[in-house]
């Protein structure tokens, strides 16, 4: 009988083993299990650690580096349009490759073509786009507006352009508008935070003492006047060059230019003071070609009358090369050896060298000296006296009536 306990005690420990062992064994495997997902798959990398650190676009960044150029494109093939130093802040919304495209910092401007943009005089330093898909290119005080050849953003009809300095190459230089943007390389950037977590660099504080409001006041006022007086400019340059006068226009100006206090108003004057000038020279040129063309008529006309009064003169020869006195020439020799003769007017004036030729060089010609004669025969240039030489084969006496 207590072999039979025995027994059975160790069948129930042997059985109590194996159920701990079990549980054990799972608990463990479960552990393990949990260890193991929380494992990374592969080492993080500096690259993953800068993704991380790196603030969602839109962020701050600040420049690391002095004179670090703003350009108008991604690369250095594109245009300067600026620089920036140490310690200043941008705005960047996206980035390509090594370059960040940012919103243009303070000073940065765009030039839009003058041809479609309308000014109001009772805003006048607010452009109105008047022609739609109109393009505005990245403005640089490096280069030209005309070379300024880099697309920023496209503008429709009735969009709003604040102006900036004087028109320049029929081009306005205006503050960036929304959709414009400049680059940076990224290398001189540091990433500081997102757009609201960090400030972008505070502009100084602006004096808006009393003295500050009355010249911004002057200069709008002057600038209303100066867009006046461009149409009236306009309207001078639609009238024919020789009735165009500037000389009010230019008297306007040049007490806005003097005007201390008229700011950009002043630069815009000055800008068209040196247009009038082109216009008053080309309308000086003008007259002066007018002047010689119509000196040049007047020559011409008095050529006409001259040659028709000689042709009026001039009568009917019928069969004769030439009717005139025939008198000798001293220029060819002696009397006794003459071959040439020449032919006198009435007025006693040599008209032409003759010369015998043919059956009349056969002929005693001193029986017609001193006598008005026909001669038929051809006429040809005479180089020697720069006149023209009649060779004749026939002479004969005439009387003109």
């Amino acid at each position: 009988m207590q072999s039979r306990i025995n027994f059975l005690i160790a069948i129930i420990l042997t059985v109590l083993v194996s159920i701990g062992f079990a549980a054990y064994s799972a608990e463990a495997t479960a552990k393990a299990g949990q260890e193991t997902t929380t494992l990374p798959e592969k080492p993080v990398s500096a690259d993953d650690v800068n993704a991380v650190s790196m603030p969602s676009f839109p962020y701050v960044a600040e420049i690391t580096g002095d004179d670090v150029y703003i350009r108008s494109g991604p690369g250095t093939n594109y245009y300067r349009c600026g620089k920036l130093n140490k310690t200043d802040r941008v705005k960047v919304v996206s980035s390509q490759f090594s370059w960040s495209r940012i919103i243009p910092p303070t000073g940065s401007f765009s030039w839009i073509s003058m041809q479609y943009v309308g000014i109001d005089l009772n805003n006048p330093a607010i452009g109105t786009v008047t022609g739609d898909a109109v393009r505005v290119y990245a403005g640089s005080e490096y280069r030209e507006p005309i070379h300024s050849e880099t697309p920023q953003v496209k503008l429709n009809r009735g969009d709003k352009v604040k102006l900036l300095g004087e028109e320049k190459d029929n081009y306005y230089k205006i503050v960036p508008p929304a959709g414009a943007y400049l680059w940076v390389s990224t290398k001189y950037t540091k990433a500081l935070g997102e757009v609201g977590e960090v400030p972008l660099t505070a502009a100084p504080a602006v004096d808006t003492g009393a003295v500050v409001l009355t010249k911004l006041s002057v200069e709008d006022e002057k600038l209303k006047e100066y867009y006046a007086l461009k149409k009236q400019m306009q309207a001078q340059q639609a009238k024919p060059i020789a009735r165009q006068d500037y000389t009010k226009i230019r008297k306007a100006l040049l007490e806005i230019a003097g005007n201390k206090e008229a700011g950009k108003a002043a630069r815009y004057c000055q800008f068209a003071i040196k247009q009038i000038e082109r216009f008053e020279l080309a309308a000086e040129i003008a007259e002066v070609v007018q002047l010689q063309n119509s000196q040049l008529q007047q020559a011409q006309e008095q050529i006409d009358k001259t040659r028709a009064k000689r042709l009026a003169k001039v009568q009917d020869l019928g069969r004769f090369a030439i009717i005139g006195k025939l008198e000798t020439s001293s220029i060819y020799g002696p009397e006794a050896e003459v071959k040439r003769y020449r032919i006198i007017d009435d007025s006693g004036k040599t008209v032409c060298y003759v010369e015998a030729s043919g059956s009349a060089s056969e002929m005693d010609l001193g029986k017609f000296i001193g006598r008005k004669v026909g001669l038929v025969g051809t006429i040809e240039p005479n180089p020697q006296t720069a006149g023209a030489l009649v060779r004749f084969t026939e002479v004969e006496v005439v009387e003109l009536k």
